[in-house]
């Protein structure tokens, strides 16, 4: 039997010594761990339910154009992300006073007490995170991913 190989270093990519997987194993680690705390302490929660919370927590009355651009959501996954919400009683959505067109979102008082629930369970996390991790270091990765989230600016193009 005759195998041909042909060699081609022309789209060759080092997946493992590239940024990309091992970027995206952490993320899913990290998310994996943070549903099974909120789930081990019987928080109805999910990461984006939390990340939303806690815009809100700290700018009350966003409209749903700054949120979805605050948490990186599409326009329609929010609205459903939100929806949600709104079921388990988290947040409140209402018309702009000066705007019809333009809804609020408003955290309740039941959203106020499940993110102040959560804030341990994500202490705990980050400290997990960070255990061997001088402060340097951290400011190195945090340094590294910033020029990264630079690189993908909305006036580069992937060529």
């Amino acid at each position: 039997m005759y195998l041909c190989f042909m060699k081609t270093t022309k789209h060759f990519i080092d997946f493992e010594n590239s940024l990309g997987p091992w970027l995206g194993k952490t993320v899913k680690l990290m998310e994996f761990f943070l549903q099974e705390a909120f789930d081990n302490a019987a928080l109805d929660l999910t990461k984006e339910q939390m990340v939303v919370l806690k815009k809100l927590t700290f700018k009350d009355g966003l409209n749903q154009n700054e949120l979805a651009f605050l948490t990186l959501r599409n326009k329609s996954s929010l609205t459903r992300l939100l929806t949600k919400m709104e079921k388990k009683t988290y947040i409140i959505r209402k018309q702009d006073v000066k705007d019809k067109r333009i809804k609020r979102v408003y955290i309740t008082e039941k959203g106020r007490a499940t993110f102040d629930k959560s804030r341990p369970i994500i202490k705990q996390l980050i400290d997990r995170m960070e255990e061997c991790i001088s402060d340097n270091e951290k400011q190195q990765m945090i340094t590294i991913l910033q020029k990264i989230q630079s690189n993908f600016s909305s006036d580069k193009e992937l060529k």
